[in-house]
């Protein structure tokens, strides 16, 4: 079975210009056409297309997502570049947790804090409150805003 470029980009949720880019930057192998030269793809192409976009949301850069299309195409005496590339990634996607994470923190404080303040009519009044006081769930974010608010907001 083969699909549309259409098809495809509705499978993906995407549009068709960025599936255009993506073969134009070599980030898929090479796809099929017809006799009149409109672009068939394959389960296996889409199976690389999800690939693709799944590394993206990860923040890989296109050059490295390119090289890894490129070593899969050199075969197995490509695997432990392969291995490294996804450990380096894995790392970068750690880190990126972390900072949501930390992120989330903060803004379940400052959701107890304006949602406390409407209770107590002013911000005054909670920020009079000592931290001890503070709700569990919100006080690691207190904390991360009080050490240093550019860690706490992974910035």
């Amino acid at each position: 079975m083969t699909y549309s470029i259409g098809q495809i980009a509705r499978m993906l949720g995407t549009n068709t210009s960025t599936i255009r880019y993506y073969e134009k930057e070599g980030l898929l192998h090479s796809i099929n056409r017809s006799a009149s030269g409109v672009r068939r793809f394959t389960d296996e192409d889409l199976e690389q297309l999800k690939l693709v976009e799944c590394l993206k949301k990860t923040g890989m850069p296109l050059k490295d997502i390119r090289d890894f299309v490129n070593m899969t195409l050199q075969g197995d005496d490509t695997i432990s570049q392969r291995l490294a590339l996804f450990e380096k990634q894995r790392k970068n996607v750690e880190e990126q947790i972390l900072s949501l994470q930390n992120t989330l923190h903060v803004i379940e404080y400052k959701h107890w804090y304006y949602k406390t303040a409407r209770q107590l009519g002013s911000t005054r009044a909670v920020s009079l409150i000592p931290p001890e006081k503070i709700p569990a769930s919100a006080r690691i974010g207190h904390d991360l805003l009080k050490d240093n608010c550019s860690n706490a907001c992974g910035m």
